[in-house]
């Protein structure tokens, strides 16, 4: 592959042909997990072709290194840098394998050292950190798929020489690329150095989220020295202790981890101690963990000004007071809401696929427990408030809802926590039939402003925030 950066003496028909030979196409070989299934000496006279126009960067892979040298003859021009290139399409190797990887590729001449390997697991990314970090000599170290996507955007904390991005999102190169877009105007990687800050949303599925976009909006606005990154993880715990530097110094908790969270952390906010999970975490500089939940104050505030109008959650009795809520979903979110209703004087029920959590977070509430069936035909009163606390509808299965439309008649107030998309089924649904919705936006900015001010020790730009929120999600 070759880094076009061309003269202007040269014609555009001499341009073009040299983009399309090195540039336009991909001529990784297929034995590197490329598309060219040419022969090398084609292959070798693109990219000399491309050296003589003046690119910048000619890549050619370690285990042709030599014999592409020899092919140059020692010509190569002194402005163009030799990106000698190793790439693994199935694991990262340990710290050792990688190390001794650099040393072979540094042994055949190359100027910069260029390593991508796979993540299985996100931990996987730290290896490849500590060896750029250490390394003597210019290296790209890129981890491919989404668990790696934190590789390619951290490049510059670690010392790398460089990051690849996209211009088109429908046509990466590798997996887990972001797009040049995404790194300049959101991830703000020109300002990213050694000190910059890490923060992150863990869950699993994570890429659906809109949580990067307004907190690395919010982290610019104020001038704070951190990136917010989508961590997409398999185990919580893992993921902590691998990542332990106090730089990693914040994350706000998802799907599935709100619940895990709470044995993870050292200290707990009462609140979170309470409800029994947690959706954010700040690592001190002691590096003891400590957990919050911003979820509780962001769904009951939001569904209390959707009961009774702006500014209702400052009444001083609560519009939930005396009223039936019913929580859909036992999980880190129905907790946070259960609790909440209760705090405010409400009476629960809670639904749950799983009946025995629906009992037990019933229990913890002093409130009454339903198997997700009984929803179609519950209604001992009027006036009943619905809460959605799960995934149901959540991008990119938009079809789910966790009630059948013709239960929702029998709500003043329907609530959901999910924000993308804005209008779910179930809130669609819930409006065709006359009811009151309250969207998950609105908890979403509101949860989003507690972590923000525990992450930075800054009041959060609500202003932006809902300007944010309002054109992407």
């Amino acid at each position: 592959m070759a880094y076009v950066a061309l003269h202007m003496k040269y014609s555009v028909l001499q341009v073009e042909s040299i983009l399309f030979k090195t540039a336009s196409r991909n001529i990784i070989p297929n034995w590197e997990g490329g598309q060219y299934e040419g022969d090398d000496a084609t292959r070798f006279e693109a990219l000399r072709l491309a050296m003589e126009l003046g690119v910048d960067y000619v890549d050619i892979e370690l285990k042709v290194a030599d014999k592409f040298i020899s092919f140059i003859s020692g010509s190569k021009p002194d402005k163009c840098k030799l990106i000698v290139s190793s790439h693994n399409y199935q694991s990262t190797p340990s710290c050792e394998e990688l190390a001794d990887l650099v040393a072979r590729i540094q042994a055949v001449g190359a100027d910069i050292v260029k390593i991508a390997t796979t993540a299985t697991d996100i931990v996987d990314v730290s290896r490849m950190f500590q060896v750029m970090v250490h390394c003597q000599v210019p290296m790209i170290g890129l981890v491919m798929s989404e668990k790696g996507l934190m590789s390619r955007v951290l490049s510059p904390k670690f010392g790398g020489y460089l990051t690849f991005g996209t211009i088109d999102a429908t046509k990466l190169s590798a997996s887990g690329q972001p797009t040049i877009e995404e790194l300049l105007d959101i991830y703000n990687i020109r300002h990213i150095g050694p000190d910059t800050k890490v923060l992150g949303l863990i869950a699993n599925p994570v890429k659906q989220s809109k949580s990067p976009i307004l907190h690395n909006k919010c982290l610019q606005s104020v001038g704070y020295n951190a990136v917010y990154l989508p961590l997409l993880a398999d185990d919580l715990a893992r993921f902590l202790s691998t990542y332990s530097s106090p730089d990693f110094s914040g994350f706000s908790c998802s799907l599935p981890f709100k619940v895990d969270a709470v044995q993870c952390c050292h200290e707990h906010d009462p609140i979170a101690k309470s409800i029994g999970a947690i959706n954010t975490i700040i690592r001190r500089p002691d590096g003891k963990l400590v957990g919050y939940n911003t979820d509780y104050i962001g769904a009951i505030s939001a569904i209390e000004d959707g009961i009774g109008g702006p500014g209702s959650k400052d009444a001083a009795v609560s519009p939930l007071s005396g009223r039936l809520v019913v929580v859909v979903g036992a999980g880190g979110a129905g907790k946070a809401i259960a609790y909440g209703a209760k705090e405010k004087g409400a009476r629960v029920v809670v639904a749950n696929r799983t009946y025995e959590k629906a009992v037990s977070l019933a229990a913890a509430v002093g409130g009454h427990a339903l198997r997700l069936a009984e929803l179609e035909t519950f209604r001992p009163e009027e006036g009943m408030i619905l809460a959605n606390a799960t995934s149901l509808g959540m991008y990119p299965n938009v079809d789910g809802t966790p009630i059948p439309k013709k239960a929702l008649s029998f709500y003043d107030v329907v609530f959901d926590v999910v924000y993308a998309p804005k209008v779910t089924r179930l809130l669609r649904e819930a409006e065709e039939s006359g009811v009151k919705v309250v969207s998950g936006v609105e908890m979403f900015v509101r949860q989003a402003m507690g972590q923000f001010e525990r992450f930075t020790g800054i009041e959060a730009p609500e202003s932006l925030m809902r300007e944010i929120a309002a054109k992407y999600t």
